[in-house]
């Protein structure tokens, strides 16, 4: 894709600003983690292996700030950007997966005999390595996951799961890049996904960069394409998932699974490993964050409900791994029983 997702240069951190997109094409810059937390917050930035690596890069730019003012390293302002950083999307595991490593990279080294500008140069290299990992990642995930994508397959997918949900190519999409690479005459149907359309602004964005044949349809229509036998098979990401394959994605997904399963459709998630969250056992254990109402009851700004109506905004839903037919991963595909497979990507 032509955009970047995220870059770094000169001490800055561009985004590209999906919130305008496809209108507008235009790069945020945050040159503190205050302004990365900002940018996660209100969605400058989203998908979740595409907010692990923003806030790697917000870590290391509150460690930067932090010895710059002070002169040394002080573990407790660091704690609470930490604290800042993980409380600006919830659901996403890979925000506390990136930070994570990030966080292991400063303790490590601030128990040897290492100078501290030299621990800040280490973090600026870690980030930038989870930056770079993630494209090779979804690559590996792309071709893995084209072994399941037959000739002329149409293939609905929701949301954005693509190069702008990733620091590049993408995972529902980078499947579908590489299907469509290898010349499998295949055709997407993509869901509009409301309520802030990342489908119609996101998606289709992409598909027209790569020229790969695409269809816009509103949400409902879904089931009626299901219900037809047009669609051959679903993909889409992953916000986290639970140890036992249950899945959070973005609202909607639950109710396409639902019908997939009635329609005997094969119903994929695709996502790297860093999305799965160990230390969770089921998906009613996952925060699904709730957001605010001005998302259902404007569209850019323009109201389209009427004001004082009572709204429920939740970003994600939860998709029981008995719905899922395989996770596509970076290491292989896990089909079921999740729960026993899904421990083997430790090993």
């Amino acid at each position: 894709m032509k955009y970047k997702t995220l870059k770094f240069e000169d001490g800055v951190l561009k985004l590209i600003d999906q919130r305008i997109l496809p209108l507008e094409k235009q790069y945020y810059e945050a040159s503190n983690y205050k302004e990365v937390c900002q940018a996660i917050q209100k969605m400058v930035v989203r998908g979740a292996p595409a907010i692990g690596a923003t806030g790697a890069f917000g870590y290391y730019l509150a460690v930067k700030d932090n010895f710059k003012n002070e002169g040394i390293i002080k573990l407790d302002n660091i704690n609470e950007a930490k604290k800042e950083l993980l409380a600006t999307r919830p659901t996403a595991v890979n925000l506390q997966w990136g930070i994570a490593r990030m966080e292991n990279i400063l303790k490590k080294n601030l128990s040897k005999d290492i100078k501290e500008d030299e621990i800040v140069n280490k973090l600026l290299k870690e980030a930038k390595q989870i930056a770079k990992e993630d494209i090779e990642c979804n690559k590996s995930l792309g071709e893995f996951g084209n072994k399941l994508i037959e000739q002329g397959d149409n293939i609905l997918t929701h949301c954005n799961a693509g190069a702008l949900a990733t620091v590049g190519y993408g995972t529902a999409l980078g499947v579908i890049r590489q299907a469509h690479s290898d010349n499998k005459n295949i055709k997407i149907y993509i869901d509009e996904t409301r309520p802030r359309l990342q489908g119609a602004r996101l998606t289709a964005f992409e598909m027209l960069e790569e020229e790969i044949p695409a269809t816009l349809i509103v949400d409902s229509v879904a089931a009626t394409l299901m219900k037809k036998k047009i669609i051959d098979k679903v993909v889409v990401g992953a916000d986290r998932i639970a140890k036992n394959g249950d899945t959070a994605n973005k609202i909607g997904t639950f109710m396409l699974s639902v019908i997939a399963l009635k329609y005997n459709i094969p119903f994929y998630i695709a996502a790297p490993t860093s999305t799965i969250d160990f230390e969770v056992d089921k998906g009613e254990d996952i925060e699904i964050e709730e957001r605010k109402e001005k998302e259902v009851t404007e569209i850019r700004s323009v109201q389209i409900a009427p004001k004082g109506i009572d709204v429920y905004n939740p970003a994600f839903d939860i998709t029981p791994s008995e719905n899922i037919t395989a996770i596509i991963t970076e290491q292989g595909i896990v089909k079921p029983p999740f729960g026993e497979n899904i421990k083997k990507l430790l090993k």
